[in-house]
């Protein structure tokens, strides 16, 4: 494996010193171990994190096969209480080792309910540096396909148990601008359910202006824009930081990958500096090698708009092995990579060609000041340093804020804009219909005029608090990772219900239903309160409907607070939302002669289970479990007592059922476990999805005693025999 354009470059670029070199191709050239992170609720994680220590590793500990020691797998030793893993094994032996086949089936079922997460090791990194807290307001502005989202979300549940999801007072924002890629990304974050969880599919680099409503003290009601706590800019690259699973990039890459995708990425750091709270913090991230997208990103960011620092983050995750940021670098847009130059002003004084120099900016060499932004607190992982891929951090944090700073910024900002313009195929695509205002920059000087405001009640948890006047004339309304080429990783509510399709640029149709929120008396959600035993404290004016006008509402969704007040006061269609909240009740059509009900998702229970009286929850035995997990519909009569008698007294529909610790054939349940069960005349069934069932089978009896995978193993036999 071969590249010599990338060896003159990087080696131009010094990113390794001179006697790691070696070492560092060395590393390229081999496959990348696979990697795994326990995913869910911090409870949940631990326990099925103990599984694997005590059950599975020491199961793999002594294999051999083809006479060679396989290594078993191994825990990352920077990763928070020890919740990442790392296992390099060819395929075949995953196919053909019983004990390695054993492991990548419970594996393969653990990720399809979300209880593990196949991710890149590097990849974990960028939200452990953002120390999201669950009542932060978060974004992620390029998040398909959704693995750092679901870390993100998972942070915000920190204080979830084993059975219950709490509601955070926060909001997790997941934003992408390719259609097909947000469901992609609403898929993984349905594997964590979360009232406070939005999708959007916008271009990051012009997000608009989102508002949310404050009180002032006089007592009238205001919109501004919401401002984030936390924000992750894991933005388009050119990916070369992948090349060990990209083998394609060998062939491929050449050293202008990166000059393109310079101005796009410093437009999206820029506009996440706008959109920031003062103590807030960015994370931005790239699985690129070069310095074009790296550090001169964070250079031309920091020098455009004041007030703004690179944290030191020198002293977390103590085991993680890095290298410092670069400070000088050497651009190029030679195809060999073999002539690089030391400054923007020796690149136009070259005898390069004039349509080629007007692609390049100054932006994308070191400037004069380089020493004083701290860039050596930027991060580099190497590929030598701890058998990963190659990729870039770094951490920044406001620190004051100026009007005159901010309004150099802005002009500074704007010439840099007419330099650094891309080409049209290189920009993201975003809806005609979409108005973005205020600009990133008018946005920044109106919160600067507001931080020096008097203090006001914010109408939403947490939210930014104006002066009246200030914000008056606001209120009008004037990227499976990302984008990168290389890896597969209204002011009034809505009221109407017809379904929405506008178009982008593209050709990708925005067909949304609109957001509706039900008034805590509709008759709809009456019925489902009393069906189900939810307690009077459940939050019933948080409810919403997403269906066509005139459609009868098949499900019932929960938001938190500060999503119900987004949706309220914005637009869903100018914001392209696509996911809010989590789906907690869906109606189940009933045999004949009864009527038609709702019932507890599967995946809305942990949210729910709060609300629901503790008198109407069954409990059950591993014996009953074990019924319910071989069976799709086993008859009431074939349980035992007690619970036959219990499930024979209760009506037909939705109920709950406890299962507390216990053992049955060396089968045990290391915790409580409720799951949701419907009840027809004569039998019951396990209302979780196929893969669930067979996930949970696995964990608790050891092999897959489901119908489907009593039947999956039937037929491989059959095959084997048939051969």
């Amino acid at each position: 494996m071969e590249n010599e354009r990338f060896f003159a470059y990087y080696k131009a670029q010094k990113i390794v010193p001179e006697e790691e070199w070696d070492a560092f191709v060395e590393a390229l050239r081999q496959h990348l171990p696979t990697a795994f992170r326990v995913a869910g609720s911090r409870q949940v994680a631990n326990t099925l994190n103990t599984l694997i220590k005590d059950i599975h590793v020491p199961s793999l500990s002594n294999v051999v096969f083809e006479d060679q020691q396989i290594p078993p797998p191994v825990q990352l030793p920077w990763y928070p209480d020890g919740l990442a893993w790392q296992f390099n094994v060819p395929k075949k032996v995953l196919r053909r080792s019983p004990e390695f086949k054993k492991f990548h089936s419970f594996l393969v079922f653990e990720t399809e309910v979300g209880n593990i997460s196949r991710q890149e090791a590097v990849s974990m990194l960028p939200p452990l540096f953002l120390e999201v807290e669950p009542h932060h307001r978060c974004m992620d502005m390029c998040a398909a396909p959704g693995s750092k989202t679901a870390q993100m979300l998972e942070a915000l549940h920190a204080q979830d148990t084993t059975t219950s999801t709490s509601i955070p007072s926060g909001l997790l924002l997941a934003n992408d601008s390719d259609n097909k890629r947000t469901h992609l990304l609403i898929h993984q974050s349905a594997r964590l359910p979360s009232p406070a969880i939005m999708v959007t599919n916008l271009d990051a680099s012009n997000y608009p202006s989102i508002k949310v409503p404050v009180t002032t003290r006089t007592g009238s009601t205001h919109l501004v824009p919401l401002q984030f706590d936390r924000i992750l800019c894991d933005v388009p690259c050119s990916g070369d930081g992948t090349i060990r699973k990209n083998m394609g990039i060998w062939k491929s890459w050449q050293p202008m990958d990166g000059n393109g995708l310079h101005a796009l990425q410093v437009r999206i750091l820029l506009r996440a500096m706008n959109m920031l709270t003062d103590d807030g913090r960015i994370v931005y991230s790239t699985c690129s090698l070069n310095p074009v997208e790296n550090e001169a990103v964070i250079a031309e960011a920091l020098t455009t708009k004041g007030g703004f620092e690179l944290v030191d983050v020198s002293s977390k995750l103590p085991q993680l092995e890095r290298r410092p940021g670069l400070t000088t670098w050497r651009p190029t847009t030679d195809r060999s990579g073999l002539k690089t130059f030391e400054s923007y002003e020796e690149f136009m004084s070259s005898s390069v060609d004039e349509l080629v120099k007007a692609k390049m900016s100054e932006g994308h060499w070191p400037p004069t000041d380089v020493e004083s932004l701290n860039l050596p607190r930027c991060m580099r992982i190497y590929p030598h340093l701890q058998d990963t891929g190659g990729f870039f951090v770094a951490v920044l944090q406001r620190i004051k804020k100026s009007h005159t700073s901010t309004t150099v910024a802005l002009e500074r900002k704007r010439e840099a804009d007419t330099s650094t313009e891309l080409p049209e195929s290189k920009r993201a695509k975003i809806s005609d219909d979409i108005t973005v205002d205020p600009t990133p920059e008018e946005d920044a000087l109106m919160v600067t005029e507001v931080a020096d405001a008097e203090v006001v009640e914010a109408i939403v948890p947490d939210a930014e608090v104006v002066d009246a006047q200030v914000i008056h004339s606001e209120t009008a309304d004037a990227d499976p990772e990302t984008l990168r080429v290389t890896d597969p990783e209204l002011e009034k509510v809505q009221t109407g219900r017809s379904k929405t399709r506008t178009s982008d640029r593209g050709g990708n149709t925005f067909k949304e239903n609109p957001y509706t929120f039900l008034r805590p008396d509709d008759p709809i959600l009456l019925s489902c309160i009393e069906r189900l035993h939810i307690t009077s404290d459940f939050p019933s004016s948080n409810v919403l409907v997403r269906n066509p006008e005139g459609d009868a509402a098949r499900s019932l969704y929960l938001a938190n607070d500060i999503v119900k007040a987004v949706i309220q006061n914005n637009n869903y269609e100018r914001i392209r939302l696509t996911a809010a909240g989590t789906k907690v009740f869906a109606k189940q059509e009933a045999g004949k002669g009864s009527d038609a009900q709702f019932r507890i998702l599967g995946e809305g229970l942990p949210v729910v289970l709060p609300y629901v009286d503790p008198n109407s929850i069954i409990t059950g035995d591993m014996t009953t479990l074990k019924t319910l997990v071989e069976s799709y519909y086993p008859l009431c009569s074939n349980f035992e007592e007690p619970f036959r008698g219990i499930i024979e007294a209760r009506s037909s529909g939705s109920h709950i059922v406890q299962f507390p610790l216990g053992n049955l054939d060396g089968a045990s349940l290391t915790h409580d476990l409720v799951l949701p069960i419907w009840k027809s005349n004569v039998s019951l069934t396990l209302m979780i999805d196929k893969k669930a069932k067979s996930a949970l089978s696995l964990r608790l009896f050891g092999a897959d005693i489901t119908t489907a995978g009593k039947e999956a193993h039937a037929s491989l036999l059959q095959k084997e025999l048939d051969k």
